[in-house]
């Protein structure tokens, strides 16, 4: 079982309507979320940590979550609005306005915290921005680490950091006690001030890093070495959901290979993380070839 532990919100993608009016459309979304989704669909036990409202919105998340065969059971549920994410696309890349004041999501605290089976916890994207939740996220994941696998994808964005001195000290001590981390190139910059992996190690325990750099595809760092995996060709509509689906299918990935452990994962070998982004890559490549974040069913692969 992957746990994943972040937002679950509402993306407002722009549509036309039948009158030719801008508009927006109302889709499932948030980067965990989208994770949770994606593993669902690839056919591993995949559970929801998060904050949910009771509204009409909240609905639509539960229900897509059930869709996918994501247990959603560990959820908080509260009468708190769902968070809204607006999005804009320029040449297929998206930027988005986030509405998150007050809301079920933002407003969880420590002492919502579940108990945890799963064998391995997902974190990451702007639920580690905002308090409360962000200081829940990371007593669960510092909680956990020590004896489940943890991977955490930061997924910055910089428009909706308010205080970015404790944002990197949270982000810091998180990554420093996952046992993977993803980061794209703008991520690393962020984190960095320049392309650093070296540095990254050294200020964390993890035993790999995924560097992504979109249709560039992703290169795989071990303390021993680093291979690449390229971007599989598709025809791109949109990138909302890519990076989630490559981290869906990267734990999925090493699910399959009998990695996804905490004791286990320093026995993967170079092949087995290859064979694990690729899944990734393959399934991110769906992802991107149709609107919105729609991760693939493992029959489309």
């Amino acid at each position: 079982m992957i746990l994943c532990c972040g937002e679950a919100l509402i993306d407002m993608l722009p549509r036309t309507s039948t009158k030719d009016e801008a508009a927006f459309a109302p889709h499932a979304g948030g980067a965990v979320f989208n994770t949770a989704i994606a593993l669902g669909r690839l056919g591993e036990q995949s559970a929801m940590f998060t904050g949910l409202s009771s509204d009409l919105f909240g609905d639509v998340l539960r229900e897509k979550l059930a869709a996918s065969h994501v247990d959603s059971t560990l959820c908080h549920v509260s009468d708190r609005p769902t968070t809204l994410a607006f999005v804009k696309l320029t040449d297929g890349q998206a930027e988005y306005a986030f509405y998150d004041e007050n809301t079920a999501g933002r407003m969880l605290t420590v002492s919502d915290l579940p108990d945890v089976t799963a064998e391995a916890l997902f974190f990451g994207g702007i639920s580690l921005v905002v308090e409360p939740c962000a200081s829940a996220y990371q007593a669960l994941m510092l909680r956990e680490a020590p004896t489940k696998l943890t991977m955490i994808d930061p997924n910055i964005r910089p428009s909706f950091i308010k205080d970015e001195a404790s944002y990197r000290v949270r982000l810091s001590a998180m990554m420093a006690a996952a046992d993977v981390i993803k980061t794209s190139d703008e991520d690393l910059d962020w984190l960095t001030g320049q392309h650093d992996i070296p540095a990254l190690f050294a200020a964390t325990a993890a035993k790999v890093i995924l560097l992504t750099r979109g249709s560039e595809g992703v290169t795989i760092h071990t303390r021993d070495g680093q291979a690449h995996v390229p971007a599989q060709k598709a025809q791109v509509v949109d990138t909302v959901g890519a990076g989630d689906t490559f981290n869906a299918g990267f734990l999925a990935g090493l699910a399959r290979s009998g990695h996804l452990n905490k004791a286990a994962l320093p026995a993967a070998s170079m092949d087995d993380l290859i064979a694990a982004a690729s899944l990734g890559a393959a399934a991110a490549a769906i992802t991107v070839s149709r609107a919105g974040a729609n991760p693939p069913w493992q029959s489309e692969l």
